[in-house]
């Protein structure tokens, strides 16, 4: 019954730890691949044959349900996937969905022609290659109408967080916040299009301003996780152990996780 969580990195032990919290019954085998990350600024085919890879070395370990949690890997190589190399038995979901769905206030099942909702003006942080996807703007054309979306690339953000360096990682956000703040001054609501940026939240709502209400994925990927295997609880796949894999130095990525999550972290090679 064991899930799949997969990151480029580190950033998706934001969602796996919300994930962990709501279903404590279901094993989750996390898998970084900080070999090659960050994968902001790498190309769509290369993204699409990492993730796959990924995503195959977590079948092998009983998880038939897979959450992309990486924006990157979610804008950039999902709907290729799911189009052209997912099989039927198989599901392979990404952490968009959740952000639509709360933003538009309208859940996803819900097929009726897109509609006027309240916020009006939305800052995107993303990494370029979400913002050069322009998958989230596409999804959300799909079920609202008017919403003006404003995206800044934050090039240097990941690699900072990775680093643990987080007084550069600070100054890029709020560098950040600035140029998408000459383009457009008041937003009103703010998309942390990368589970990275969780980390950052709190400079990323100082930067913006206390009237900017900030959407951060891993609270709201877990209910929609919640939600979705109880929908369809075949998607549990035979695996019974929670795990961590990397394709990097496991005590270094162990190191660095265990400061994320501020407890025991042991990650094995993947």
């Amino acid at each position: 019954m064991a899930v799949g969580i997969f990151d480029s990195g580190l950033g998706g032990l934001t969602v796996l730890d919300a994930v962990t919290r709501r279903l404590p019954e279901v094993p989750f085998v996390y898998f970084g691949d900080n070999a090659h990350a960050p994968y902001g600024v790498r190309t769509a085919d290369d993204i699409f044959n990492l993730t796959c890879a990924a995503t195959e070395r977590l079948w092998d370990e009983g998880c038939d349900l897979v959450i992309l949690a990486c924006n990157t890997a979610s804008a950039a190589a999902l709907k290729r996937m799911q189009e052209t190399w997912v099989p039927p038995e198989k599901r392979v979901l990404g952490v968009f969905v959740p952000l639509i769905e709360a933003l538009t206030e309208r859940q996803w099942g819900d097929n009726s022609p897109p509609r006027e909702v309240a916020v009006k003006h939305v800052a995107l942080f993303a990494t370029p290659a979400t913002v050069a996807s322009r998958a989230f703007q596409r999804e959300l054309a799909f079920r609202a109408i008017g919403v003006d979306v404003e995206a800044q690339p934050c090039g240097g953000v990941v690699d900072a967080i990775e680093q643990g360096d987080e007084i550069l990682a600070e100054a890029l956000v709020r560098s950040h916040v600035e140029a998408l703040k000459r383009r457009m001054p008041n937003p009103e609501a703010a998309i942390l299009g990368c589970t990275h940026y969780p980390l950052m939240e709190t400079v990323f709502q100082e930067a913006l301003g206390a009237g900017v209400k900030v959407y951060s994925q891993a609270n709201l990927v877990a209910e929609s996780l919640a939600d979705y295997l109880t929908r369809r609880p075949q998607f549990l796949g035979p695996g019974t152990q929670s795990k961590f894999l990397t394709t990097g130095d496991p005590t270094y990525v162990s190191n660095k996780a265990t400061q994320f999550l501020r407890r025991k972290i042991t990650f094995e090679a993947a």
